[in-house]
């Protein structure tokens, strides 16, 4: 029996691209949210992992799929043998204003919706079973795929960040009432301070950033903290500003990153 009260599927007839839709109610929102999920042309049983990709700012679930094309990414990706077969998970951010940072509100545990909630509900509704977790994201999506991935390293396999936030206050550069958004939350907490809280148990991760993103001072002093305390990690940077042709190119280096840890 689902844990959901409510859960709504797209109906396989109607469906393109490998693309299926979720409506659920979350428990962590109290409200329903939408889930995009790219669904490989394999049998259940062949799936071997699932990856969370967490939008920015201004997105939803979409985003990824409509702006970035990341399902056919991933559907060459396994056609040439380069990535196994996933699942993509894309959840919008719960809606928040201009985003929700992934973070606890005080009436909406964002962070709750996607480390549980999301992975419940497509576990139960498609995957059938348990698989390998992985999650990414860009912007703030990268900053809560960073900051969820060290945080629960019990969970995710290893995760990335593109052109990430690495603390909270620099979506004060995009979102139009910083300051409602900061009355809300209930943590602050930055990628490097969770990354240090869990430095025992972190699965492996990278990033990287733009040479001409708004972000890429931040994003090079993360690296350079991470050095300084000696925390294993990758790091590049790549031609291109906080972009969607950006994203759309350097998504493939995630999931094949991901690939490396899948059974």
């Amino acid at each position: 029996m689902s844990q959901f009260f409510t859960v709504e599927l797209s109906d396989p007839r109607f469906e393109s691209d490998n693309l299926r839709l979720i409506t659920v109610k979350s428990m962590a929102l109290n409200k329903r949210a939408d889930i995009s999920v790219f669904v490989p042309s394999v049998p259940v049983s062949e799936l071997k992992g699932m990856v969370i990709l967490l939008h920015g700012v201004y997105g939803s679930h979409w985003a990824w799929t409509l702006k970035g094309g990341v399902h056919k990414t991933a559907h060459r990706l396994i056609n040439e043998n380069k990535m196994p077969p996933m699942l993509l998970v894309m959840p919008s951010d719960g809606l928040f204003a201009d985003g929700s940072g992934y973070v606890p509100h005080v009436s909406e545990d964002y962070e709750k919706w996607i480390v549980e909630d999301v992975v419940s509900v497509v576990t139960q509704q498609i995957a059938g079973r348990p698989l390998p977790l992985f999650i990414t994201g860009l912007s703030m999506g990268g900053y809560g795929a960073m900051r969820l991935g060290a945080k629960y390293s019990d969970r995710f396999r290893a995760f990335s960040g593109h052109s990430s936030v690495t603390e909270l206050g620099q979506l004060s550069q995009f979102v139009e009432d910083f300051d409602r958004l900061l009355s809300s939350v209930q943590t602050q907490e930055s990628v490097l301070e969770s990354i240090l809280q869990h430095k025992a148990t972190l699965p492996p991760f990278w990033f990287d950033c733009g040479t001409d993103d708004i972000l890429i001072e931040y994003n090079r002093h993360l690296h350079q903290a991470l050095v300084q305390h000696g925390i294993d990690h990758q790091y590049n940077e790549f031609s291109g500003g906080h972009e969607w042709p950006y994203w759309e190119e350097h998504i493939v280096d995630s999931l094949l990153f991901f690939g490396r840890f899948c059974p």
